[in-house]
């Protein structure tokens, strides 16, 4: 008898409509005196070449389901040369990301590939690579956290009030956003926008994830999500989101938050199938698995991206517009970008699928933000239009160390030595946030200047992030007393 792992050594898949009619009809034939030795030849044959099996007797049905099921094939044939890419800063790169690029540069539908200086491993793409496929998307490029985003919006209001009014901010963070994994608001403090007005049925896990979107719009999330208040350096005249600026320090905004957990959904759901349809994809790039954009599962993940993008920038619309009307205060500007995203995009003379994960665009004069981390300078940018780097830059200063790295290695108490000496409060934080875990942000700009212009420089002052382990009981009875007041100011409803 012959078992499932044996069939699949052999090339068939783990398929439901292909392995259990498979075992079925060739352990009938074993059983019946077949030979085992020209079986299993008959059954490499199968999977390479189902065409050339559809009139064998035994097994046409099992190679007419391959072929209906999976219509490319289900064997990797790689490029002949690996397509051509690029990279950017050479400091702190792990061995391992660059061969998660020479991976993804031998698919047989990747055109062209960047590294950004900020690179570190990831699953499938390393975070901070480039890819340019054709006629297909690849979800684990797009990344987990679809449409993961940066917002900076400058305020109409003096610097100083940052700190007469320090409790007003920290008081406005605490109630108009929400952060860690699963956050939401309870049903009578939803936010609305249009985008939850748009078709949420264009695949099951929107449609099934609607109402968690809902609760969840306009929140910050867990991991490296922040929203901070701080300084804006301008160092000469600017136009930032098409508003000239003079010179000068202005109090900004800075918001980093994505997709949600509906984001994420659809992420886990199309990269699953993605696997499923490539079943036979060698093991280090299982995570590369792409879908056509031709077939319906490619056009039900795109249609669903594009969602999570437009509900990525409501998300950080609504935490703005929230944040801003509880200080009492407008916007003069502000500067957005996506950089987990996938785009249409025209290079080297073709229409060709962008994926950047980790990665902002930087086209001719779009603008977009680089941030460090909660302890050092982020940056408002302007793309130069560098054809060589897929028109992109890096999303901001890159991990140094893995978050278990950053938990082995530092203390809160080394987290808030270093912030103090840099003037900066955190609300709350992560120790695997540690501004020591990630790269100079200062050496990543440097390695792309070819990449983009700098126009702005910000400087976080007061920053909120998921509350993570390993806080000092100080820090946490703070944090309580000031949960246990807005409770109290907000009818007990906050969580």
């Amino acid at each position: 008898m012959i078992s499932s792992k044996e069939l699949n050594a052999l090339g068939i898949p783990n398929h439901t409509q292909i392995m259990p009619p498979a075992i079925k009809v060739i352990n009938i034939a074993l059983s019946q005196g077949a030979d085992a030795a020209v079986m299993c030849e008959n059954i490499r044959k199968l999977a390479l070449d189902p065409v050339s099996m559809v009139d064998d007797t035994l097994l046409g049905g099992i190679a007419q389901a391959l072929m209906e099921v999976f219509p490319n094939g289900t064997v990797f044939i790689p490029r002949t040369d690996p397509a051509p890419w690029q990279q950017w800063g050479d400091v702190h790169v792990e061995d391992s990301a660059v061969k998660q690029m020479e991976n993804a540069c031998s698919l047989p539908c990747t055109v062209r590939g960047a590294l950004m200086p900020d690179v570190h491993t990831g699953y499938g793409l390393p975070i901070g690579g480039v890819l340019a496929v054709k006629d297909a998307v690849i979800p684990f490029a797009v990344g987990v956290d679809i449409a993961c985003r940066m917002r900076l919006t400058v305020l109409d209001m003096p610097l100083s009030k940052l700190i007469s009014r320090r409790e007003d901010f920290i008081a406005a963070i605490e109630k108009d956003t929400r952060f860690g994994v699963g956050a939401n608001f309870e049903r009578r403090y939803t936010r609305d926008n249009p985008v939850m007005d748009e078709d949420w049925s264009i695949c099951p896990v929107t449609r099934s994830n609607k109402d968690k979107a809902w609760k969840q719009l306009g929140s910050s999330g867990g991991g490296n999500h922040f929203v901070e208040f701080g300084e804006l350096h301008l160092e000469k005249p600017a136009q930032l989101g098409g508003q000239h600026m003079e010179k000068g320090v202005y109090l900004a905004l800075l918001s980093h938050s994505g997709s949600r957990g509906t984001g994420e959904a659809v992420a886990d759901f199309y990269s699953k199938r993605a696997k499923e349809l490539r079943p036979n994809l060698p093991q280090a790039i299982k995570n590369l698995a792409w879908l056509d954009l031709t077939g319906s599962d490619g056009q039900e993940y795109w249609a669903a991206m594009e969602l999570m993008g437009r509900y990525a920038a409501a998300n950080h619309e609504l935490i703005h517009s929230h944040l801003l009307r509880t200080l009492g205060v407008e916007a003069l500007t502000h500067v957005e970008n996506h950089h987990n995203f996938a785009w249409r995009e025209e290079h080297d003379g073709e229409t060709v699928i962008v994926h950047r994960k980790g990665a902002t665009p930087a086209g001719l004069g779009v603008q977009g933000i680089v941030p460090g981390s909660m302890g050092t300078s982020g940056f408002v940018v302007q793309g130069k239009g560098n054809e060589a780097s897929l028109n992109s830059c890096s999303h901001g200063a890159g991990r140094l160390m893995s978050r278990a790295a950053a938990f082995r290695e530092f203390s809160m108490e080394n987290v808030r030595v270093y912030l103090e000496e840099r003037g900066v409060e955190l609300i709350s934080g992560g120790l695997d946030e540690a501004p020591m875990a990630y790269k100079d942000i200062h050496a990543v700009m440097a390695a792309q200047s070819d990449l983009v212009d700098i126009l702005a420089r910000f400087e976080p002052c007061l920053v909120k992030m998921a509350p993570g382990d390993g806080e000092p009981p100080d820090w946490k009875k703070k944090k309580d007393k000031k949960k246990r007041m807005l409770q109290a100011a907000s009818g007990g409803d906050l969580q």
